[in-house]
Parts: C-alpha cells; structure tokens; sequence
C-alpha cells in the first residue's frame, strides 16, 4: 500500500547574524544551513498494517508523512501510496488518504461539527446514504452525537479530536495517517481514542501509519514500528523485535525496612539508584536477576521488592542515544 524509496527532504535556512548590523549584513551576503529532515528513508507497509513511526522532536516523523500526504515535495527520491505518486496530487488520490494531525485543526472553529461534516460530504460528492450510515457509524463508535450540533470552540480536547477523526474518515479513505493524534488528552480520552482506532483498523483493513510520543498508543496499537532519528531510519521491525532487545535485562526495585541497608556490591559499584522513598533500583542483567534479589534478601530485612521489564520508553531512548 505504501513504497517509500530512498525519500530525502532538506530544508534550506537563513541564518541571521545577531544585532542591528547583523541584519544589514544579510542584506548583502547571507549564510544559509541546510537541514535534512528526513534522510535517505526507505521501507514499505502493507494493506491494512498498523505501524508505529516513533523518532525524537525534529527527527522527520511529520515531514515524512507530509511529503506521503503531497503537501510538501521530496527534494530526492519517491514514494507510492496505493499505486499514486503524492506529489502529482491528484483527485483521485486525495479521496484514497487523510491525514489528521493533532496539534492542528481542520474543523471550523466558530461552527458546529456537522456543518463541517456536511462542507465535507459535498467536496468529497458523498451520497447522502453512505455519508449517513459513515456519520451514523463513527458517532456511535467514538459516543460523540450529543455533541454534533455545539460549537466546536466549545468541546473538550477530547470530544474535538473525535471530531477530526470523523472528519478525516467521512470519506472511507483506504490510508490514514496520525500525527500524535492523543497528543494533550487525558487518560480517559486516550483510551477511547485508542479502542476507536483499534477496532476501525481491524474492521475496515485501513493502513494507518501512526506517530505518538506516548508508548501506551504503540504497544497498544501497533505490531511493527519504524524508528528514525536525525532523519534516518534506524529501526524497522515488529514490536516484539523492539522489546526484545531490552530483555535481557531486568529493573529491580527494593525498599529496605531499615536505614542504613548493609552494603551490597551493586551498592558500592554504584549500579544502584536510590529513591526520594529511600528505595533502590538496579539495572542488572536477566541471567543475573536471581542471584542479585537473593543477595538483597540475605542482607537485611527488605519491606518489598519488584522485578521489572525495561519500559519501551527507555529502550528507544537507548536506541536514539546509540545514534549519536
């Protein structure tokens, strides 16, 4: 469904000199820098996938699927989505994709949703049955009809972002691409967003390439992720893959009964980390766990202790770190 070769976008920036006649020297002789926002990125996604694309702030994430969505050109290299090439921006491939993005709107603002809905029904040439049965679909999915007629100013974050997911999907579209689509939410609105699009996505076999910083959204949703940094693609794989590679090794987390706790050689190597609660963590390798917790247990007395899997978040951080 998506082919992306060798896509490369780089930015060209003035660089202004500081002060008063740093500017009257750009008038006559200016520096520019060039940046490359998405570098030499290659990978392909099948119908009906769900795959994360994670990557740091400024590492491409949002040009990448701007230049998939034919707002922006490639300055090297090509990409196909659904057999269209993104850059032509043809009809009929702005019917096949939407792009929803979470830090911006495409709702009108001092309207209610459905006037926007029905503004979308007639630039798609949307029969009123299909619009209907599509509206009546996602209302019920998303429990957002008893807003349909409030000023969309007027809604929670929440309740808009439902808004622009039923804005973007009005149109059936086969593609759809998310820009942190939570991105602000509150536990309770993630979660309904999260089951919304996990149960469209299986129901409709849409390909939906998704970016979130939270990794709640990923380990939910997505089976494989691509990761970039600095534009680069630097990962790409099934999650399990991802995680895997920070089994082996494990946290343990133990909170002594008295203080001062006797010495432990994890201690004194300094691989442990005290807590503000007077607790320890220790990274220690999975071989390792065993012996590790059983020679905290013969030290002294120890109130609880925990065994946990490294956090996703911190295996991506490692991976980004490796990077540079």
């Amino acid at each position: 469904m998506i082919e992306v070769q060798h896509l490369t976008r780089v930015f060209r920036t003035y660089k202004k000199q500081p002060g008063f006649w740093g500017g009257v020297k750009g008038l006559f002789r200016r520096e520019f820098e060039e940046t490359a926002a998405a570098n030499d990125i290659s990978f392909s996604i099948g119908e009906g996938e769900f795959v994360g694309f994670l990557g740091p702030n400024g590492a491409g994430k949002t040009t990448t699927l701007k230049m998939l969505s034919g707002l922006i050109f490639p300055t090297s290299g090509s990409a196909r989505v659904a057999g269209f090439d993104p850059t032509k921006r043809e009809n009929a491939y702005r019917r096949l994709f939407a792009l929803v993005l979470g830090q911006k709107n495409q709702l009108w603002w001092d309207l209610p949703a459905i006037e926007s809905f029905l503004l979308l029904r007639h630039i798609y040439g949307l029969p009123a049955d299909q619009y209907q049965q599509t509206l009546d679909e996602l209302l019920d999915l998303l429990g957002v009809r008893e807003k349909l007629n409030v000023q969309v100013r007027e809604l929670s974050l929440g309740e808009r972002m439902k808004m622009e997911l039923i804005a973007a999907l009005l149109h059936r579209p086969r593609v759809l691409f998310l820009d942190e689509p939570t991105i602000g939410l509150d536990v309770v609105s993630q979660k309904a967003v999260r089951q919304f699009l996990r149960d469209y996505n299986r129901r409709h076999r849409v390909t939906i390439l998704l970016t979130s910083h939270y990794m709640a959204d990923i380990k939910e949703l997505c089976e494989r992720v691509i990761v970039i940094h600095k534009g680069r693609k630097i990962h790409d794989g099934g999650l399990d893959r991802l995680e895997a590679s920070g089994s082996r090794r494990k946290i343990i987390k133990f909170r002594p009964e008295t203080i001062p706790f006797p010495a432990l050689p994890e201690l004194a190597a300094g691989k442990a980390t005290a807590t503000d609660d007077g607790g320890y963590v220790l990274h220690v390798p999975s071989d390792e766990v065993v012996a590790v917790s059983q020679r905290i247990l013969a030290a002294g007395p120890v109130a609880d202790i925990t065994i946990e899997d490294v956090p996703l978040e911190d295996i991506i951080a490692e991976l980004f770190q490796a990077q540079k």
